[in-house]
């Protein structure tokens, strides 16, 4: 390489001065960055899925993305790669855009035949779809990455970040994370100078008394919305609670998930009419609450807002205004 452009310049910067030092030292920096970088920009950077599999990145963001969850489509949509997705499952109608794709089938029977036929650059499964089929699409010769749902509403941030990488949308990624945190952090500033801890009971409606145990993430969303869940020192995800329980519990609030208002009023009904139930407080108290069952099914962006909604409706006098 000539060292003629460097020479005698109007800055001093001649060969040989500090200056030229300096500027070989940057030139020497910037090369040894970029060659940092190269493994990601080419694809040859390796990680592993939640299974502990070896995945290549691509070198740039895939053009044909299949989707073997709803949460994963919801994640992929909120990246900006709605256009890019070519398959989801017959469950995935959030964003509303999403139903109108092609589907591979349900999360414990999608199609290998259909997901191969999209001809997809990339596949993301996640917990639920039966491994058997994941390693059937693999064995196809296509690229499946793997991801894990967590226990708690902070899991819900690198598994954002992994599919950003994985996607090649890792400012994209970062983006929507730091959007996500700031909201749980101004939940989590109002929430410690609350007084109170109300003592909660959610419901799933049209499935009898069936409700969130200490494994569940609900749990933590009920804990970082400043309440207390009666059913957290049940060691499972989901169990069905006993109707003389909750009457003992006796909770200040009751949460009904529900897919419409129409289901929530029916679902608010049923329970009051129950034997002993007028005399729990939240009851009483008229203290039953809707949340949107497909938003807080999901291990998504859209928990955070359901974490808002909690938090607002349990302490309506940090949160006034924002019901």
């Amino acid at each position: 390489m000539t060292r003629a452009p460097w020479r005698g310049n109007a800055h001093g910067l001649g060969h040989g001065d500090p200056g030229g030092r300096f500027v070989s030292l940057l030139l020497s920096g910037i090369v040894l960055a970029l060659s940092l970088l190269a493994p990601a920009l080419d694809g040859s950077q390796v990680i592993k899925d939640d299974l502990g599999r070896p995945f290549p990145l691509p070198p740039a963001t895939p053009e044909r993305i299949v989707s073997m969850a709803p949460n994963i489509t919801e994640i992929l949509f909120a990246l900006g790669l709605g256009g890019r997705v070519v398959g989801v499952t017959r469950f995935c109608d959030w964003p509303p855009e999403a139903r109108a794709l092609p589907k591979i089938g349900g999360l414990v029977d999608p199609n290998a035949e259909v997901v191969r036929s999209l001809d997809p650059d990339l596949v993301i499964a996640f917990r639920g779809n039966p491994l058997r089929l994941v390693d059937r699409i693999g064995k196809l010769g296509l690229p499946v990455f793997v991801l894990d749902i967590g226990e708690g509403l902070n899991a819900l941030f690198p598994l954002i970040e992994r599919m950003g990488r994985v996607t090649r949308t890792e400012i994209r990624a970062a983006e929507l994370i730091a959007g996500l945190r700031s909201r749980v952090e101004a939940v989590d500033a109002e929430v410690r100078g609350a007084l109170s801890r109300p003592e909660v009971f959610a419901i799933l409606y049209g499935q009898g008394l069936w409700t969130c145990g200490g494994e569940s993430y609900l749990d933590d969303l009920i804990a970082r919305a400043g309440g207390t869940n009666v059913a957290s020192s049940l060691p499972k995800k989901w169990a069905l609670y006993k109707r003389e329980r909750i009457i003992k519990d006796d909770p200040d609030v009751v949460f009904i998930l529900a897919r419409s208002a129409a289901d929530f009023a029916l679902g608010r009904d049923r329970l009051a009419r129950m034997p002993g139930m007028d005399g729990v407080k939240a009851v009483k108290t008229g203290r039953i609450y809707e949340l949107d069952e497909n938003a807080a099914s999901r291990f998504g962006p859209r928990l955070v807002d359901v974490l808002v909604r909690m938090a607002t409706l349990l302490h309506p006098e940090r949160f006034r205004g924002q019901t």
